[in-house]
This record gives structure tokens, C-alpha cells and sequence, in this order.
């Protein structure tokens, strides 16, 4: 892995510390090699259950390593993540110690970047530190987490002073908390905020054990405490405190442990020992939870059970948790580091100053930019940029500076170092006040500026107060200051600005009065009136017209109309006065009230009048009752004239109700005005009688409904008939037929009149496109075929003279009249017409029809013939006997019915059909059939061994079906259960083989045709008896034959395509005797006990499955079989598709059935992320 870099201007690389010779470890003192402490550093517990979290996965392709770093110089940490197998970036995260996160803390002294390399698909994570102090030095941790995967990288940090020079520590930063948008925000280390103390002398006090300093004070002690012994990681202390405190448990391992804590001046060297109970167990120390590796740096030292630790040139990195294990137990204790304190060589002085002088205390310390704190009465002073007090470090040099002091700046000050303190006192006096130019009255008009100036001889701020209260600045009123010069300015002044107004200059018993006046003349405001100021009120309503009104003084209003002035009181028409408006009350409005009415206002400042019209509007009168003018089925129109009175608004519309003339409840029928005095209502019942009224409606609303109009019925007659046909023609009659109307309406249908004319009598058109007849005919010509109205759609026109021809109509009638007449589109000729007959066969009926004994035989078979054809039924040439067989003939068709079939209805039928000399001839073949007979004889031709020769002949009868087969069945003569050995036998004669030997049998045989077997079989009059001695039969010798084969590959594998994350299966069979041992490679390496691949093998089909592949998981697989004759190998390639799209998907060749159930299962999984 690559070492951490220090960017310099030549970008030199961080020295590795030395290496370590046993040579070294001898000169120390310390026992052999092999006693020594030495390895990777592990982590610490925490760490070690997050690794097991981790499921050991690898995130990292580099990781940051530790480097070293002088003050004041840069170095960057840099880890690399690949990003093949991930969907989206990691998170990532810096740590210093254990739990102080520097994503929060990146400021001027620490940056954190990270870029992406699409070529190489990985992404870099930069931490940079910038001039590093000695506190940045410690234990680092980088993490990265995705999803399910965990990873982790330690790395220390070691800063060095820079050679020649004394390093630069700002203690005031160190005891600040870093945050974001602070100058010093990215600073590493932490500590508590120092909030308040006692300033008390230090005197030199001998060598403190600061650790047993803390342990014996109390909690409110400990920031005084740490301030005094240069203690910079208070929180870190208190932490290490709470934790010391815990008793210590007897230790089986240690017969001495460890100090709970030591302290060491910075530079110095501290010596930790433990002795134990046993010296042949093995020790190991640690720091901060990471094993210490022996160096010029850390010294190990044995002396019998004792185990001793010796760390040289403390620095304040080592300030730190230690811990020694020894077996499974350990002890631990804490180690200090103490700076040297600074001490003030130059004390603070008193000073004595005029408000508003620029005041500068200085002290000098005897450290350069040493850690000094400035209080002010035992507070600690903050500076900061909202603070009045600015600090400035001049090398020793301190100051604390006060800009434009005043009298609260009067107090004791002191500074405070770690290694002394001193005060001094600040005295802040006024300055004689004299008053050049004082306040003056003033009177102003409204709306004009008021400008109240004044003079004094100090530069210094006062108050402005109004009646007593304090003037708060607003948009329109600005307090001025500009050097002696205090200004009160008021723009466009108001009312309410009118009062007693004084001035006080700050910090002095002094007072500047004036009086302010604003004067207005009277206003009459009718801004909420329209523009010739007219007034609309409802009659019947009450009026309350409030105008306001504006003046100083309060101006007098008079209210008139038409000369008559309107008084206050309590009548119906009255005038109401109020200060800022006056006001004109009707109480219940009429008609007559409308009119002009004039407003007068004055005072001693001028007046002022304007005039209003009242207008009084009411509802319209209603309308005098609408006229119904024409009816039809469901609608009518109707007419009305508007009201005489329109209420003084224009009429607006109409609203139409109607109700039925038995019913109380009106139903609207527009929910819209009708701008129009006609209106057609629809969706009416017909035959009910309706009633209509009207609605007249203006601005105001709507009016009083009209009176009804007079009753209505609505009713219509039916449409034509439909379908006007011949249906038959005789030398005298015609018979026509006709489909009822379409629409018959709610009077319903009476009946039919059908009507005809003789084609002399008329002057008949052709019939239009659409089959209609239009006929210029008069109404004396049609003459009626039926006397009463018929119900029924069919009827016959009798008493015709033949060879005539005559034209026909047909109505329909009911209670609202005869509807239109539907004629029939030619003339018809009165002559019957032959039509030579014709017999339709139906196509199943073209074959043999086949139906078995007992079943119903229906056959209808249609035909065509007029007049009415004669028809003969034949079977073989025979009349039919009908009173086995029925006939049943009509003028269209004729059905031949057997209710039970039997096997003499089999046969031919012939069907003769005749008009006039007209003849048409059909035949059918019916064909009953039924189960065969038995077989006539079942004979045993031989029996031999265990096998029995039987024959037999075929029945005598057939079942009218030809035989498809036999059935032989055998019986043990002892039990005479019969068991079938063959079905569906198509021979005579059959051997039975595997008979028991000593047994003796009985067969039968059953036949069997398209119904079924036989009802009954023919069985055996003998039996045949497989005998136990005999002749013996001996099996032929057989050579064994060799099944030994050589593994071979009967299905190879084949290259496959599969998708990130969802499992991928490789198949191929093989075979082989013995049985080969199947091992699956990739990439020619053997794959075993890999819990992301699991094999199956299953009647030589062998199965590779890859559980959730990644790309990683693309490459070469290998099935190798092997046995004792040989090995076969087989290979394909495996391409792990990872792609984001379907056009991407696509591209690369991955089947689109995989791709459409991939990205169904993402989109189900994460929805946000496709």
C-alpha cells in the first residue's frame, strides 16, 4: 500500500520510521527476542464486533496508512474504494480515537474530498490536515460502509516539533469549541469551555500530582483546576476520571498492577510496572486499545515476575489510556502530561479614562503567545465579533483594548496565565455637558414633516421619549445622530404624532423639552363608494351608510336632501355623528327613499361637502301564467310575457317549474336563466297531465312564481310497423307479415289496419332506396283488408281475383290516432307461385349415423317446396311402420323420431319429396349398435414349461359393430380369481407366459367393439396344469457384459449471461461407470467450501449454483468428471451482467425475458433507486 503524503512545495514523502534490530533490544537490557511484544497492532473491541458484522467483506482496494508530519505542515490520508460490485457510492467516514467524528470538524485546518474515476471505476476518499499542531497527533480511523458490507482501516499520526524552532501554541484556541464558520473551526482537539472562575494570587507551590488534585475535588472545581495545570483535554480527563473510580477486581494473573494513574511533565519519562503471579505468562501492552511495539520510544524491561514499561520524551500524544494483558486479564491505568506553566513577568496598571476614549490594558507573560484568559470583576472576557473588547498578542505582549470606553466599563480587570495572574483597576469618567442649541415648539399640518433638532457640547447618545414612552424608529420616523447633533424627524406627520417629546443625553441628569401640534382641514373620504357615489340598498332593508370623515378638530356634519336638513334623533330617516365618522341610518327602505342626499362638514380650518345617491331596489313582480302553444309525445312549448315591473334592476332571466296536475311538489327544470320568454320542457310522461309556471328574476332575486297555465297532456302516436312482408300467395289470398313499431309511447297499441288497392286505381311511384313507396293515391282508393283492429302481426287479404296485383300497407293504431303507414315496396300479383322442391341434408347426417341400443333417435331434416310438397318415408324399400317408427312432417321440415333404438331400426331411409311433377329424393344410414356375443370357443392348444398356447374363434355375434379386440383373463383353480393378463387383443390365439409352476388354471376370453366387452365370456372346458417335474429346462450361458465406460459429457455447459444479485445455475450431464467424481473449477481453481456456490448432481445431471453473482463472480468455469477409466473436462464462460438500464442491458446480450424479471425485482426491492 502507498505511505500517506505531505504536501510541501516538492511534495516529499513522510520518512518510515526505522527498523527495529534485535542488537538494540540487547543494549536495553531486555530479555530475548522472543519475549518481546511484537505484531500488527489489533483493534479494539469495538472494532472487533463490527468486523464480525462485516461478513468479512473486503471494501477497500487501498487503504490509508500512518505517516508523520512536522508542525505547521500538510499531509493528506487518502483510502480507494472499487466500485464494480456497488449500485451506488459508499458512505465514508473519518474518525480520531474511538468516537470524535471529523466529518463536523472540517474547517482552515482539516479537508475532506472525494472524486470518482469512471474509467477505473473506483472511487478516491481524501482526508487532508493543514498545518498540523502537536495535538492533531493520535489514532485515526477510516470507515466505509454499503448496505450489508463493512470495512475498517486504523492509522496513527505523529507530529514532530520543526527543528531550530519553538513551537507556536494558541492555548486560547484549544480551550474553544471548534464549529462551523469559526475561524478555528477544524481544529482537532477539544476541550471544555472555560465559563467563569475566581481570580486568586498564585504562589509557587511544590510539585502537584494534578491526577490526585481531580480525584479530590469537586465537580465545580475541575475547569479552575485544568486551567492552572495546563490541562487541554478536560472532557477527555473527566471521562478517564469516571472510569479510574471503578473498583478494581482481585487479579488471578497480577500479583501487582498497575498505578490508577501517573503523571509526567511534557519531554520527561515515565516508568509503568506490574508484577506477576505466574512469569511464565506472556504480556503485552497496549495504548488506546493498539499493541505497543518496543523503539527508542517504548522500552521493555523484565526482572523476575516484574514487567516493566519505560516511555521516553513524553509528548502530549502520549496523554493517553494504557493497559497491560497478561492471560485473559488485564489491568489499565491513565497517563498525564503535563505543559510548564507561564508566568506573568509585567503586572496590569491602573488606568483612568473619559467616556468614549479608546483604553488599552498590557501585560507581559514570559512565553510567546502563551495561553492568557482577561476577566473582568472575576468574569472571563470573550471577545468575539460582537464584543466591545478586542485582545491583541504581541509576542509576550498582551493587551486587552476597549473602543469608545463608558462608565459600565468601570470595574476591576485582571489576566490569568497558567502559572500566575495580576489585576489592575479602570476608572471611566464624564465629561462636563454643555446644551448649544435646545428644542423648540412647533405646529406642523398634516402630512408635512416635523423636525425636532438639538445641539450639545459632547458627542455622546441620548433617548427620545413621547408622552413619557420611548420613540421606537420606524419607516417614517428616523432618530438622527451625527456627532453633537440629535435629530427627531417625522415624515408626513400624523395625528397621533402630536404630543410632548424630550430628549436625554445618555449617562447625564439633563433634559431637552417641546410640544408638537398637527393641524388638519375636514376630508369627506368616499373611497368606498362606486364612482358616482351611488348606493344600492334593498328595500325593506335598513341602511346605516358610514362615511368616515378627517380633520383637526373634529369637524361638525350636516346631512339634507332636497334642502331639508336631516336631524339626529330616532326617526326613520336620521343622521349619527361619531369622531371620525358620520354616518346616515334608514331604517326600513321604500321606494320613495331613493334620491340624492348631501353631506356638510366644517371646523375652524375650512369645509368640506360631497353628494351621494340612494337608490332602492326591490324584487320584480311575477310574470302574468305562460301559454302552453304545441304538444308532443314528452315535450311542449310554452310562451309568456315579462312582468310589468322589473323591481328596478334589469330582469336577469327565468326560472321554469312544471309539476303533474295531481301532484302538490314543482320540480325546476333550468338550473341556468332562460334569457328567452319561450322555453321547451322535455322528458314528460305521456298521457299525464302537466302544469308550468314562471319565475322572474333580477339583481335582487328572484320574484314570486307566476299563476300555473292551464293543464296539458302530452301524447303521441306510435311509429310505422316495421318489416312489411309477403308471407304466402294464393289464386285468391296473400298473406302479409309485419314487425310491431318501434316506438309504441305511453298510450300503447290498439291493433293493426291493414290496407290494399288494386294497382289500376293508383299512380304509384317507384319505391325509394330505402324499399318505401310513396303513393300519390286518395284516401278513397285504399280499401281495408280487416274490419275490427287486429292484435296479432299476421293476416290474410281474401276474395283477390287472380292474375291481379295490389298494393298493401299496414298501421298501427292507437288512443292518439293511426300512426304513418308502412307500405309494401312492389306490387304483389294474386297468382300462386311453384317452387320446386328441395331437401336440405344436414352434414352430420351425410354418414352413417351411429347410436346404440336404447338411446332416442331425433333426426329433423329440412326441405324447401311450394305448395305444401308430399313426402314418403322407406327404410330399405319398405314403407316405414309408424308404429315403431314416428314421422312427424310440417311445411318446412320432417323429423323421424325412435324413442328406444333397436338393432332392427338399422338400415337405409329413403325420403321422397314431390310438388306437382316435381320430385327430390335423400337417403340416411342409420346404424344401431349394441356389445359383441362371447367368443363361440376358447381352446388349450399346449402348455410347456411355465407358458400356456389357448385359441379360440370369433363370436357369432357382433353387436351390428365390428370386433376391436379380446380380452384373456385367468383363474387359479384353487381360488377362481380371475385376473385380466392381456387387453385389447386383436388375434385368435395368444400364449400366456410366467405361469406358476404346480399350479393348474382355467382362461377366458371376452370380445369386445366400439360399445364395450362382452357381457359374457367363454372360458376353457379344461385346464391346464403347469406341472413341477418334467423336463428340465436349462437357462442359457451368457457372457457378463462389461458396463465399464469412461466418463463422458452427454450435454456440455454453455456460456451463460446472468444479473448482478440474482442467482445464476450452470448444467451439463454426464456419464460413466463406476460412477465419476464430479469437481467444478473456476478459473482453474478448485472450487471448496465456498458458501456462495452450491453443486447438485442427480442422475448424472450436474448443477453449478452461484448465489447472487457479482461481476467478481464472472470468469471460466470447469466441470471435471473422473474414474478409474478416465477424466473428461468441459468449460464455458460466465459474463455477470451489473447493468443500470434495459437499453444497457440489451447491449451487453442479455436475454430480455432476464432483464424485464431483473428490473421488476429491483424496482419491488428499491423503488427510490429505479
Amino acid at each position: 500500500m502507498p505511505e500517506p503524503t505531505k504536501k510541501e512545495e516538492n511534495e516529499v514523502p513522510a520518512p518510515a520510521p526505522p527498523p527495529e534490530e534485535p542488537s538494540k533490544e540487547k543494549e536495553a537490557g531486555t530479555t530475548p527476542a522472543k519475549e518481546w511484544s511484537l505484531g500488527e497492532s489489533p483493534v479494539g473491541e469495538e472494532q472487533d464486533k463490527q468486523n464480525a458484522n462485516s461478513q468479512l467483506s473486503i471494501l477497500f482496494v487501498e487503504k490509508p496508512q500512518g505517516g508523520t508530519v512536522k508542525v505547521g505542515e500538510n499531509i493528506t490520508f487518502i483510502a480507494k474504494v472499487k466500485a464494480e460490485d456497488l449500485l451506488r457510492k459508499p458512505t465514508v467516514k473519518w474518525f480520531k480515537g474511538k468516537w470524535m467524528d471529523l466529518a463536523s470538524k472540517a474547517g482552515k485546518h482539516l479537508q475532506l474530498k472525494e472524486t470518482f474515476e469512471r474509467h477505473s471505476r473506483v472511487y478516491t476518499f481524501e482526508m487532508q490536515i493543514i498545518k498540523a499542531k502537536e495535538n492533531y497527533a493520535g489514532n485515526y480511523r477510516c470507515e466505509v460502509t454499503y448496505k450489508d458490507k463493512f470495512d475498517s482501516c486504523s492509522f496513527d499520526l505523529e507530529v514532530h516539533e520543526s527543528t531550530g524552532t519553538t513551537p507556536n501554541i494558541d492555548i486560547r484556541s484549544a480551550f474553544k469549541r471548534s464549529g462551523e464558520g469559526q475561524d478555528d473551526a477544524g481544529e482537532l482537539d477539544f476541550s471544555g469551555l472555560l465559563k467563569r472562575r475566581e481570580v486568586k494570587q498564585q504562589e509557587e507551590e511544590p510539585e502537584v500530582d494534578v491526577w490526585e488534585l481531580l480525584k479530590n475535588a469537586k465537580p465545580s472545581e475541575y475547569e479552575k483546576i485544568a486551567f492552572q495545570y495546563g490541562i487541554t483535554d478536560l472532557r477527555g480527563m473527566l471521562k478517564r476520571l469516571k472510569r479510574m473510580r471503578r473498583v478494581e477486581k482481585k487479579s488471578a494473573a497480577f500479583a501487582k498492577i498497575l498505578d490508577p494513574a501517573y503523571q509526567v511533565d511534557k519531554g520527561g519519562r515515565v516508568r509503568f510496572m506490574v508484577e506477576l503471579a505466574d512469569p511464565k505468562l506472556e504480556v503485552k501492552w497496549y495504548k488506546n486499545g493498539q499493541e505497543i511495539r518496543p523503539s527508542t520510544k517504548y522500552i521493555f524491561e523484565h526482572k523476575g515476575c516484574q514487567r516493566i514499561l519505560f516511555i521516553n520524551n513524553c509528548q502530549m500524544t502520549d496523554d493517553s489510556e494504557y493497559y497491560v494483558t497478561a492471560g485473559d486479564e488485564k489491568c489499565s491505568t491513565e497517563l498525564f502530561v503535563r505543559e510548564p506553566p507561564i508566568m506573568v513577568t509585567k503586572q496590569l496598571e491602573d488606568t483612568t479614562a473619559y467616556c468614549g476614549e479608546r483604553v488599552e490594558l498590557e501585560c507581559e507573560v514570559s512565553e510567546d503567545d502563551a495561553n492568557v484568559k482577561w476577566f473582568k470583576n472575576g468574569e472571563e472576557i470573550i471577545p468575539g465579533p460582537k464584543s466591545r473588547y478586542r485582545i491583541r498578542v504581541e509576542g509576550k505582549k498582551h493587551f486587552l483594548i476597549i473602543e469608545g470606553a463608558t462608565k459600565a466599563d468601570s470595574a476591576e480587570y485582571s489576566v490569568m496565565t497558567t502559572g500566575g495572574q495580576s489585576s489592575a483597576k479602570l476608572t471611566v469618567d464624564l465629561k462636563p455637558l454643555k446644551i448649544l442649541t435646545p428644542l423648540t415648539d412647533q405646529t406642523v399640518n398634516l402630512g408635512k414633516e416635523i423636525c425636532l433638532k438639538c445641539e450639545i457640547s459632547e458627542n455622546i447618545t441620548g433617548k427620545w421619549t413621547k408622552n413619557g414612552l420611548p420613540v421606537q424608529e420606524s419607516d417614517r420616523l428616523k432618530v438622527v445622530h451625527k456627532g453633537r447633533i440629535h435629530k427627531l424627524v417625522i415624515a408626513n406627520a400624523l395625528i397621533e404624532d402630536e404630543g410632548d417629546y424630550v430628549f436625554a443625553p445618555d449617562a447625564y441628569n439633563v433634559t431637552l423639552p417641546a410640544k408638537v401640534r398637527v393641524i388638519d382641514p375636514p376630508k369627506i373620504i368616499l373611497d368606498g363608494l362606486d364612482a358616482d357615489n351611488t348606493v344600492t340598498v334593498i328595500a325593506g332593508n335598513k341602511l346605516r351608510l358610514e362615511i368616515p370623515i378627517s380633520g383637526e378638530p373634529p369637524p361638525k356634519a350636516i346631512w339634507s336632501r332636497a334642502d331639508k336638513a336631516i336631524m339626529e334623533g330616532s326617526g326613520r330617516i336620521r343622521a349619527e355623528s361619531y369622531p371620525d365618522s358620520s354616518t346616515l341610518v334608514i331604517d326600513v327602505a321604500e321606494r320613495d327613499d331613493s334620491g340624492v342626499y348631501h353631506i356638510n362638514l366644517k371646523n375652524e380650518a375650512g369645509e368640506a361637502h360631497a353628494s351621494i345617491k340612494i337608490k332602492v331596489v326591490d324584487l320584480p313582480d311575477p310574470p302574468v301564467a305562460p301559454t302552453v302553444t304545441e304538444v308532443g309525445d314528452d315535450w311542449c312549448i310554452m310562451k309568456w310575457e315579462p312582468p310589468a315591473y322589473d323591481g328596478g334592476s334589469p330582469i336577469l332571466g327565468y326560472f321554469i317549474e312544471r309539476k303533474k296536475k295531481q301532484s302538490s311538489r314543482w320540480m325546476r327544470l333550468n338550473f341556468d336563466l332562460c334569457k328567452e320568454t319561450t322555453f321547451e320542457p322535455k322528458k314528460m310522461i305521456e298521457g299525464v297531465a302537466y302544469e308550468v309556471r314562471i319565475f322572474a328574476v333580477n339583481a335582487i332575486g328572484i320574484s314570486k312564481p307566476s299563476m300555473p297555465s292551464r293543464p296539458f297532456v302530452p301524447l303521441a302516436v306510435t311509429s310505422p310497423p316495421t318489416l312489411l312482408a309477403v308471407d304466402s300467395v294464393t289464386d285468391t289470398t296473400v298473406t302479409m307479415k309485419w314487425r310491431p313499431p318501434d316506438q309504441i309511447g305511453a298510450a300503447g297499441l290498439d291493433g293493426y289496419v291493414l290496407e290494399y288497392c288494386f294497382e289500376g286505381c293508383t299512380s304509384a311511384k317507384q319505391s325509394d332506396e330505402n324499399g318505401e313507396a310513396a303513393y300519390d293515391l286518395p284516401a278513397d282508393n285504399w280499401l281495408p283488408a280487416n274490419k275490427d283492429l287486429i292484435d296479432k302481426t299476421k293476416f290474410t287479404i281474401t276474395d283477390l281475383p287472380t292474375d291481379s296485383k295490389i298494393f298493401v300497407r299496414v298501421k298501427a293504431i292507437n288512443a292518439a290516432g293511426a300512426s304513418e303507414p308502412k307500405y309494401y315496396s312492389q306490387p304483389i300479383l294474386v297468382k300462386e307461385i311453384i317452387e320446386p322442391p328441395k331437401i336440405r341434408i344436414p352434414r352430420h347426417l351425410k354418414q352413417t349415423y351411429i347410436r346404440r341400443v336404447g338411446e332416442a333417435v331425433n333426426l329433423v331434416i329440412p326441405f324447401q317446396g311450394k305448395p305444401r310438397p308430399e313426402l314418403t318415408w322407406k327404410k330399405d324399400g319398405v314403407e316405414i311402420d309408424k308404429n315403431q317408427i314416428n314421422i312427424r312432417n310440417s311445411e318446412t321440415d320432417t323429423i323421424i323420431f325412435i324413442r328406444k333404438a333397436e338393432r332392427s331400426h338399422s338400415g337405409k331411409y329413403d325420403l321422397q319429396v314431390k310438388v306437382d311433377k316435381f320430385v327430390e329424393t335423400a337417403s340416411i344410414d342409420i346404424q344401431i349398435v349394441d356389445r359383441p356375443g362371447p367368443p363361440q370357443s376358447v381352446k388349450i392348444e399346449d402348455v410347456w414349461g411355465e407358458n400356456v398356447a389357448l385359441t379360440w374363434t370369433p363370436p357369432k355375434d357382433d353387436g351390428n359393430a365390428a370386433i376391436t379386440g379380446y380380452t384373456i383373463q385367468k383363474a387359479d383353480k384353487k381360488s377362481m380369481e380371475w385376473f385380466t393378463v392381456i387387453e385389447h387383443y386383436h388375434r385368435t390365439n395368444a400364449t400366456i407366459t410366467e405361469l406358476v409352476i404346480g399350479n393348474e388354471y382355467y382362461f377366458r376370453v371376452f370380445s369386445e367393439n366400439m360399445c364395450g366387452l362382452s357381457e359374457d365370456a367363454t372360458m376353457t372346458k379344461e385346464s391346464a396344469v403347469i406341472a413341477k417335474d418334467g423336463k428340465i429346462y436349462k437357462n442359457p450361458v451368457y457372457e457378463d457384459f462389461d458396463f465399464s465406460e469412461a466418463p463422458m459429457f452427454t450435454q456440455p455447459l454453455v456460456n451463460t449471461y446472468a444479473i448482478a444479485g440474482y442467482n445464476a445455475t450452470l448444467n451439463c450431464s454426464v456419464r460413466g461407470n463406476p460412477k465419476p467424481k464430479i469437481t467444478w473449477m473456476k478459473n482453474k481453481v478448485v472450487i471448496v467450501d465456498d458458501p456462495r456456490y452450491r453443486m447438485f448432481s442427480n442422475q448424472g445431471v450436474c448443477t453449478l449454483e452461484i448465489r447472487k453473482p457479482s461481476p467478481y463472480d464472472g470468469g471460466t468455469y470447469c466441470c471435471k468428471a473422473v474414474n478409474d477409466l478416465g477424466t473428461v473436462e468441459i468449460e464455458c464462460k460466465l459474463e455477470v451482467k451489473g447493468g443500470l438500464s434495459f437499453c444497457r442491458l440489451l447491449l451487453q446480450g442479455v436475454p430480455p425475458n432476464i432483464i424485464d424479471s431483473y428490473l421488476r425485482d429491483a424496482h419491488s426491492s428499491n423503488p427510490e433507486e429505479y
